[in-house]
């Protein structure tokens, strides 16, 4: 899949232009809006034969990148009539279980991870909806789950990434720097203190090969985008 784990910044010593950044940003609001649609709802028909039409790539550099396209690519492979209503029970299945207990899904929000007895609306979710509102921005009236939901924070990295890429056009150096300051803290801070024990957990109770390579693909694109970032800010 072109752009969900390959951005690179390119080799020492090649001057990089505020161009090539704001193409490296573009790819990065992509990867970021495909991840966080594949969490907001079960899948469509129209995604699904998207989906099924891309070329995935068989080595990225990423381990768990490399996993999640061997995966994928192996599961639409096998796609047969009944595949969007297993998916959509799978979705079910992995996010919700059987039951809110803290243990029986891979809740997908922050602070069933962070909070010390797996409850909803702790204080990651005041955490989030602070920064979201320092940016200007707030959940739309139809998004009736939690600010903590993982498909919330990864479009707060997707609009994030599309602003800098629209600083870097427009030569707003301190622009860009903050945006990218905020992207990496916002990673460090929330999606990477928890979404590896949401992936963890993903792979535990997904029956398809779908939802088990989303899970591999989440922590794999968010592990090389938080090394992209660090290399962006401090080299």
């Amino acid at each position: 899949m072109n752009g969900m784990a390959t951005a690179e910044i390119g080799e020492q010593g090649i001057d990089v232009t505020d161009e090539d950044m704001a193409v490296l940003c573009d790819q990065r609001t992509a990867a970021y809006g495909f991840l966080s649609r594949m969490y907001r709802k079960e899948l469509t028909r129209d995604m699904l034969d998207e989906l099924h039409n891309l070329r995935y790539r068989v080595r990225t550099g990423n381990d768990d990148v490399d996993t999640g396209h061997r995966l994928l690519a192996t599961y639409l492979s096998g796609l047969w009539e009944n595949s969007i209503t297993e998916l959509a029970a799978d979705y079910m299945r992995v996010f919700y279980g059987h039951g809110y207990n803290g243990h029986a899904a891979a809740y997908p929000f922050e602070s069933v991870y962070t909070s010390e007895k797996r409850l909803l609306m702790q204080s990651a979710r005041d955490e989030v909806l602070a920064l979201y509102r320092a940016e200007g921005l707030d959940k739309q009236k139809s998004w009736k789950e939690g600010e903590d939901h993982i498909a919330l924070e990864l479009e707060f990295m997707e609009v994030l990434t599309q602003r800098e890429a629209d600083a870097l056009r427009d030569s707003d150096a301190d622009g860009a720097l903050h945006l990218a300051r905020t992207q990496l803290n916002f990673l460090e801070d929330h999606l990477l203190s928890w979404t590896p024990l949401m992936t963890a957990e993903m792979r535990k109770f997904a029956k398809t090969g779908f939802y088990q390579a989303l899970a591999f693909l989440t922590d794999g694109f968010l592990q090389n985008d938080r090394d992209l970032l660090e290399d962006m800010l401090f080299d």
